[in-house]
């Protein structure tokens, strides 16, 4: 089993649950590169409080060897977070979700969904006849 640095936390305990996070993130598609899937579940962690502010983040040889990726490729996505400053590195101890990393995700996130990604939904909603809010109804069922 995989330990998460400094937390003595297994990958049965992980946040990062490989088949939750991928499975419903809407970015996860294949024709994606790699790098910026594996930031979209790190992303989704964050945003499902799966890891909070100051909360470590999988070392990039485990996460690499769970998701089957190239460690260059991971550590590739991490630095997009921070380049962002969303996560912290403390050398020698790892990664960590810097403080107000979940709303600064949350407020980037809502703005590409509204600009990027509403407009063709509601295209596609259009073209089906279906109703705005007959499908909130459903979803909250």
């Amino acid at each position: 089993m995989t330990t998460l640095s400094g937390t003595g936390m297994t990958l049965a305990q992980n946040p990062l649950d490989r088949t939750g996070v991928l499975g419903q993130h809407h970015g996860m598609t294949e024709d994606r590169p790699v790098y910026l899937r594996l930031r979209d579940s790190i992303a989704a962690m964050i945003l499902e409080g799966r890891v909070r502010d100051g909360d470590p983040l999988p070392s990039v040889r485990s996460l690499a060897a769970d998701f089957g990726a190239n460690p260059l490729t991971v550590a590739k996505a991490y630095q997009t977070f921070q380049e962002e400053g969303m996560v912290t590195v403390k050398r020698g101890v790892g990664m960590f979700v810097a403080p107000g990393a979940a709303e600064r995700l949350r407020t980037a996130e809502r703005k590409d969904f509204l600009e990027n990604r509403w407009p063709g939904i509601a295209t596609h909603m259009r073209r089906l006849g279906l109703d705005v809010e007959d499908m909130v109804e459903r979803s909250l069922a």
